[in-house]
């Protein structure tokens, strides 16, 4: 059950000077890997269902599908420049080796990814460009001053960052402005409200949830990454969704359906309620971008910008992140809450 609009979603600004975008983004990771097979097609009409529902933040980043995500996102923003506001990021390098990550945040190297994106999206400017993730033997004054360089040539229009702590967006942002921070937040993962969240609404930064339907988990999707998805998903390597870790925070989830039961509503609907009231609990904007390759989930996705969870409700999930098993990732080396 779950409920639907074609109504478009609202506008907010995304971070002090930043652009107007529709209050929620789409994310379109799993277009092109990591989440099991993918169908163009209906990749491609659930970008069109974005847009017709208000929907202007798209998500992408260099490391998707090594430069292919970007690549499928080259024609549906040429048919739509003026109406979109186009998110990609660097710093994440991979190999031949499937499971290896490396990171990158050295000037020559954001020249060297900022032109490549560029090419692959077939655009002179991207407006809003990420880091995607921080490593700490970089000092930020060099990343986030290459970033601005890239602004002041005209070929970025704002800055984000992801995943990085509190201290380092105030760092970040004493060198240029930062639009967004891009990092995981949902009913299930909210490390973030220790110094992210706070350092992001002192400054006005706009913060942009990845993951607010818990990579699927929220939804009621999944229950058992191992026992469920192919082979080729990488939630298998996520420790919260397998083992006895999946089974027991799939338990967590049955004050989401309460909640959801009482508004005629979805699993998902009410976790990205969740989300969406965090701007008024936190006092900053928030855009979440749940990532979808369906139609009929974007049109649910982004009727639950409307649905408003009581205080009652809102206290019936607050316990829930508190407990969860299993990290985010396997290795949190990379993410904020690794260096705080």
């Amino acid at each position: 059950m779950s409920k639907q609009s074609t109504e478009k979603i609202s506008k907010v600004a995304l971070g002090t000077g930043g652009p107007q975008v529709g209050v929620q983004g789409l994310g379109c990771m799993g277009m092109s890997e990591f989440y099991g097979e993918t169908d163009e097609a209906q990749a491609r009409d659930a970008l069109d269902a974005a847009l017709e529902a208000g929907v202007t933040l798209f998500d992408t980043a260099d490391v998707y599908g090594r430069g292919a995500n970007e690549e499928f996102l080259a024609p549906f923003v040429a048919a739509h420049r003026d109406e979109i506001t186009l998110a990609t990021k660097f710093a994440i390098v991979r190999s031949d080796d499937p499971h290896y990550r490396g990171i990158r945040n050295d000037r020559a190297y954001i020249r060297e990814a900022v032109e490549a994106s560029l090419r692959r999206l077939g655009v002179d400017v991207i407006d809003l460009y990420y880091m995607h993730r921080r490593d700490p033997e970089v000092p930020l004054a060099e990343s986030v001053g290459a970033m601005a360089e890239l602004v002041a040539e005209g070929k970025v229009k704002h800055l984000g960052l992801s995943e990085v702590t509190g201290a380092e967006l105030r760092e970040a942002h004493a060198v240029h402005p930062i639009a967004a921070l891009q990092s995981e937040w949902s009913v299930f993962s909210r490390d973030v409200e220790n110094t992210a969240v706070p350092a992001a609404a002192e400054l006005g930064v706009a913060f942009v949830p990845y993951s607010p339907l818990g990579r699927g988990f929220l939804t009621g999707a999944f229950t058992n990454a191992t026992k469920e998805l192919s082979s080729n998903d990488f939630r298998q390597f996520m420790p919260r969704f397998t083992g006895e870790n999946a089974e027991r925070n799939a338990a967590l989830l049955d004050p989401i359906h309460k909640v959801a039961s009482a508004h005629g509503a979805s699993l998902g609907q009410i976790a990205l309620a969740w989300v969406h009231q965090q701007a008024e609990v936190h006092g900053l904007t928030v855009v979440p971008i749940p990532g979808t390759r369906k139609r009929s989930r974007v049109l649910e996705n982004t009727a639950a910008s409307r649905i408003r969870l009581s205080e009652e409700e809102l206290a019936l999930l607050e316990p829930i992140a508190s407990q969860v098993v299993g990290p985010r990732y396997a290795d949190m080396t990379f993410t904020s809450a690794g260096r705080e």
